[in-house]
């Protein structure tokens, strides 16, 4: 009946973009609006609550691509913080649980679990900035 009706209809599968492909990849954190993508697969101890996790980190305003801190830097050293207590930004506390040693990730941090409506102007991370934080964990103790 359809098929008279309209007689044959083609069908196109819809291009797949990079913008697509990337969306694909990105995970969810339960309860948060931060989302991880995988980069590369560890293989030592995971970040749990309580832990001292040591990373290396680059954070990138996501809208202007402006990248504002790297452990990587000349001068600047690996990060050490205490996991899913509150002691940095929600996206970052929550999205690095479950991180394994050698791991590499991506993060998205919207601003409501970043920096928020007032930003960080002193690293010049404007109000409501999206953050983008490439993530390598080296320890965990």
């Amino acid at each position: 009946f359809w098929l008279k009706l309209f007689g044959s209809i083609p069908w196109k599968q819809p291009a797949l973009t990079p913008r697509l492909i990337q969306a694909a990849k990105m995970q969810t954190i339960p309860g948060h609006k931060t989302t991880y993508e995988i980069l590369k697969p560890g293989s030592g101890k995971a970040i749990s609550k309580g832990d001292t996790a040591t990373v290396h980190a680059t954070g990138v305003v996501k809208e202007t691509g402006k990248k504002f801190w790297s452990t990587k830097d000349p001068g600047q050293s690996p990060f050490s913080y205490q996991a899913g207590v509150g002691k940095v930004i929600t996206g970052w506390d929550q999205g690095c649980l479950g991180m394994t040693v050698g791991e590499e990730r991506k993060l998205v941090i919207p601003a409501d679990e970043g920096y928020g409506g007032g930003g960080f102007p002193a690293w010049g991370i404007p109000p409501g900035a999206t953050l983008e934080f490439t993530l390598e964990c080296l320890q965990v103790q």
